[in-house]
């Protein structure tokens, strides 16, 4: 290797260890953050914070190798440019193409290694992350309550409340809990202005205190009838304070942190195994819209509409078919039609969700599929943004290199994560939500690459300015003529 290229390697590499190590502690640290309130004082024990941080930075490692690929590139050829390096290279007849060649092939390299975390680490990171916060929730259970909605995460109850508060947030408000424990339905509920959580490191109960609530329990209801179920025993009280357990042993005998319980999402699968899940989801998803429409068709009587040949319809028939009937008969069929038709609407009104559920599952398959590709590629187009603007500002360290970078990655980042979601919504393929931050950027370093190795600036003012100036001048010059 020459001496160039090590000094040009050398000068990408020490800035790039350290962005990319800044970078990568603020992202997970960020991350850290939006769980730290799930987490912090819940008596979480530190070797889930470590193995959660651990698994949080794997994730982590492709989205910041980009950037740190995109922010050194700035540094290190802006600092070419400060110290005059350019012009010495220049007029040694270096050209700026053979200057970062090999920051060039390094690049390719760090897109290499970036396709192998996204396509191993990542989805075994992500499976270990999830997993371990779920079982989490099952040896804390406390932790999976959520506030605003209904809980079902504890077995044989329905617990919903609307806030959760107190240093340890095992203060609620406003509870609701359906004891489920039967299998008879709704048949014992209790509700509670205030209520308290309490529980004690390796107990297999949950203590539920409650303050100013109701209690009501049907004792039976097997009756058929409304009138009978009504004269079923119940009983009925209020209480100031009321207090029950709640066996969780279940849960808590569900295996160790590292059990696996859930492995079915897109991100916790590898390219290949996302590649022959697809098909399968496909053939449901299709599998469903049939059945769907058989349905419809069933509903509607389709079967019955067909046509008369014109040799058996009568002259005096009316051409609205209505028309043809009495008037009982037209309120008959009429009913009729409102009656289908409604059963219809509502049929449709819940394939819908149904169908747009299993869609956008289908959807975000495919797109987690093409958008780790696209993703992968993401640090030679951010090296081939960087490397000619840090060329053309001329300016090293970490102020303006920085704002130009975050504005980069920001763009990048933005149009990768709105192409996802569009694609998702199925407003387009797919395969375009995924590369749309592509389709954006390579032009943009194309352009780039252009004037910084034509050494002109990143708009040349002057062609914009220089048509309005001999426009005005013309027009100056004529006045003075006349005068």
């Amino acid at each position: 290797m020459k001496i160039l290229d090590k000094y040009i390697l050398k000068s990408f590499l020490v800035p790039f260890v350290a962005t990319f190590l800044i970078v990568l502690f603020v992202l997970v640290m960020q991350t850290l953050w939006q769980a730290f309130e799930n987490i912090a004082g819940k008596g979480i024990s530190v070797i889930f914070i470590l193995k959660f941080l651990y698994y949080t930075t794997l994730m982590i490692i492709p989205q910041a190798l980009p950037i740190g690929v995109l922010l050194s590139s700035i540094m290190a050829l802006g600092n070419l440019g400060e110290n005059y390096e350019f012009a010495a290279a220049k007029s040694a007849g270096i050209s700026l193409q053979r200057l970062v060649r090999p920051i060039a092939f390094l690049a390719i390299a760090l897109s290499g290694i970036n396709f192998l975390f996204l396509n191993n680490i990542f989805p075994y990171a992500n499976l270990k992350q999830k997993n371990l916060y779920l079982n989490i929730k099952k040896k804390k259970p406390a932790m999976a309550l959520v506030a605003g909605s209904f809980n079902a995460d504890i077995p044989g109850f329905q617990i919903k409340f609307d806030e959760k508060y107190g240093e340890d947030e095992n203060l609620l408000k406003n509870v609701l809990i359906y004891d489920l424990k039967g299998n008879k339905g709704n048949q014992k509920v209790i509700t509670a202005e205030r209520g308290k959580i309490v529980t004690e490191e390796g107990s297999r109960y949950m203590t539920f205190i409650l303050y100013d609530g109701n209690y009501y329990e049907e004792h039976v209801k097997s009756a058929r009838t409304l009138a009978k179920r009504q004269k079923m025993a119940a009983s009925n009280a209020t209480f100031k304070e009321y207090e029950f357990n709640i066996d969780i042993g279940d849960a808590l005998d569900q295996g160790t942190l590292d059990t696996i319980v859930s492995s079915t999402s897109a991100m916790m699968l590898t390219l290949q195994q996302i590649k022959d899940t697809i098909p399968e989801l496909k053939r449901s998803y299709d599998e469903t819209l049939e059945l769907r429409a058989k349905n419809i068709y069933t509903t509607i009587q389709a079967k019955e509409l067909y046509q008369y040949p014109d040799s058996l319809k009568k002259e005096d028939l009316e051409p609205i078919i209505i028309d043809n009937f009495e008037v009982q008969e037209k309120i008959t069929i009429l009913n009729a039609a409102i009656t289908k038709a409604s059963r219809l609407s509502n049929t449709l009104k819940n394939t819908t969700v149904q169908i747009k559920y299993s869609r956008k599952v289908l959807n975000f398959f495919d797109t987690e599929y093409y958008n780790r590709m696209a993703f992968s590629l993401s640090c030679i187009i951010l090296f081939f943004i960087g490397a000619p603007l840090g060329s053309i500002i001329r300016k090293g360290g970490f102020g303006l290199p920085m704002i130009l970078a975050i504005a980069v990655y920001v763009i990048y980042f933005f149009a990768n994560t709105f192409g996802k979601n569009l694609a998702e919504e199925s407003s387009i393929s797919s395969f375009l939500g995924s590369w749309i931050s592509a389709i954006i950027m390579v032009p943009v370093a194309i352009l780039l690459t252009r004037r910084a190795t034509k050494d002109k600036g990143i708009f040349n003012i002057d062609s914009f300015l220089q048509p309005i100036t001999k426009f005005f001048k013309k027009i100056f010059s004529k006045k003075t003529e006349k005068i």
